[in-house]
């Protein structure tokens, strides 16, 4: 199992009220490149926070190669999810415990690599070679999650050629769809899709 999200919650509150909450509740079992879509403000880099243990939740646990992330040391969670935001830098860990209260982690390298709206250059070929980039991970048996806003018409392209499932996060609440079809017969998914 490369990732288990179990049960995992994150609530905002002020005061009585919350604010936000994000609800997530699924699995990783083999190497697969996985497309996350959704509007904005509905969560999609609060997951990605969360299963790389910069973001403590509020309930539940995420599992990276059966260790629980939030119970390794921050200076080694990159070795098991890796959080790329953008321009390809990568997001740092907030400490919430001392890492010598905390296992270290039982990998050398990141099983789950999160690209947080990867900037893809047109010219040159860059697409081509971050597709097999991607997919080159998912070959040495990594999880890759591309989360992409589909600004432009190629987005959708890029998201349809190499993403085998797709995960739609819409008001903190999380869908799974098994491949493209799935994902565009879903009615909030596709009328997502279709805004300009």
């Amino acid at each position: 199992m490369l990732l288990a999200v179990e049960n995992l919650v994150k609530e905002y509150r002020r005061r009585w009220r919350t604010t936000f909450r994000l609800e997530a509740d699924f699995r990783v079992e083999k190497p697969e490149i996985v497309g996350v879509m959704g509007p904005n403000g509905s969560g999609k880099t609060t997951l990605f926070e969360l299963i790389t243990g910069q973001n403590l939740p509020s309930a539940g646990r995420v599992l990276c190669m059966g260790q629980d992330i939030h119970a390794v040391k921050a200076r080694e969670r990159d070795r098991l999810a890796i959080h790329y935001h953008q321009s390809y830098q990568v997001r740092r860990f907030r400490r919430y415990r001392p890492d010598f209260l905390l296992a270290p982690a039982g990998s050398s390298y990141p099983m789950v690599h999160l690209f947080d709206e990867p900037q893809f250059n047109t010219q040159d070929g860059y697409i081509g070679f971050m597709l097999d980039f991607f997919r080159r991970l998912r070959g040495e048996g990594r999880a890759v999650f591309v989360c992409l806003h589909p600004n432009e018409g190629y987005h959708l392209d890029i998201l349809r050629e190499v993403c085998e499932r797709f995960i739609f996060v819409e008001r903190g609440r999380i869908s799974l769809h098994a491949d493209w079809d799935a994902l565009v017969a879903d009615t909030a998914a596709s009328a997502y899709l279709r805004k300009p």
